[in-house]
């Protein structure tokens, strides 16, 4: 930090295991990806390349190599998996994961339909490779997985080797753990902390309202995804009560 400020929070340091921030990465040029890390490298943890991105951006290679050269892992968007999946190309996957050096992946269902056994089974092969995070939630908003459902899939999909599960939310924040109007299910969200350790969940939380929720709920140190290059420092800000939203979360009473 650049100057001293008392009753900020501990921020785990990097590499950290819990108060990730994973940013999505929809495009970027490779001259914005070194801009943005000339800032925001303190403060991100995982970047995705959301989606399909991977296999439509030019100079591909030269992005991600700037990200290893900032020991920040990289991975596919689980609809990039799912995409090669529906094709019966899951061994392509590994080879493509391989050739350009990625060693984290995303298991997702959120497009098609697989038998959970089976995505676990998938989850299984890929700890062979690398780091698995997989997403739970799908993507169609008409539907609705109740709660105890939730913690069955996650619980399983942790039990097969996912190092953490993602809380879906898509990039606009208004399916999975939210309502269409990007309203937080509270109900949903406080039952999954009954079951399943904060620390293992990165909860997708593109808008403000959202992070704010998830900082106030479980702290500095909550896992938060989906989050806009442009939005990491702004973000971290509120982590720490430095931002109006939160500025009074972590001071003394005396001085509130």
């Amino acid at each position: 930090m650049n100057f001293n400020l008392s009753q900020i929070p501990d921020r785990y340091q990097k590499p950290r295991t819990a108060g990730i921030t994973m940013v999505m990465d929809k495009g970027l040029s490779v001259e914005e990806a070194r801009n943005f890390l000339s800032v925001s490298n303190p403060h991100v943890d995982i970047i995705k390349l959301g989606f399909g991105t991977s296999f439509v951006t030019p100079n591909l290679r030269e992005k991600l190599e700037i990200y290893r050269s900032h020991d920040i892992p990289v991975y596919f968007g689980g609809t990039l998996f799912e995409a090669f999946l529906i094709r019966n190309q899951f061994d392509d996957y590994i080879e493509v994961c391989k050739d350009f050096g990625i060693s984290y992946m995303e298991v997702s269902d959120g497009s098609i339909t697989i038998p959970h056994a089976e995505k676990c089974g998938y989850i299984e092969k890929l700890t062979k490779h690398g780091t698995v995070l997989s997403e739970v939630g799908s993507k169609d908003a008409a539907h609705i997985i109740p709660p105890y459902k939730w913690i069955e899939l996650m619980r399983a999909e942790l039990n097969a080797g996912a190092t953490y599960v993602i809380a879906e939310a898509r990039e606009a924040g208004n399916v999975g753990i939210y309502r269409g109007s990007g309203e937080v299910r509270e109900g949903l969200v406080q039952e999954i902390l009954t079951q399943i350790p904060g620390d293992k969940v990165i909860w997708e939380a593109p808008q403000k309202a959202q992070q704010l929720y998830f900082i106030e709920l479980l702290g500095a140190n909550v896992n938060l995804g989906n989050i806009a290059p442009t939005e990491v420092i702004p973000m971290e800000t509120m982590r720490i009560g430095l931002r109006g939203d939160t500025f009074h979360l972590y001071l003394n009473k005396e001085n509130a």
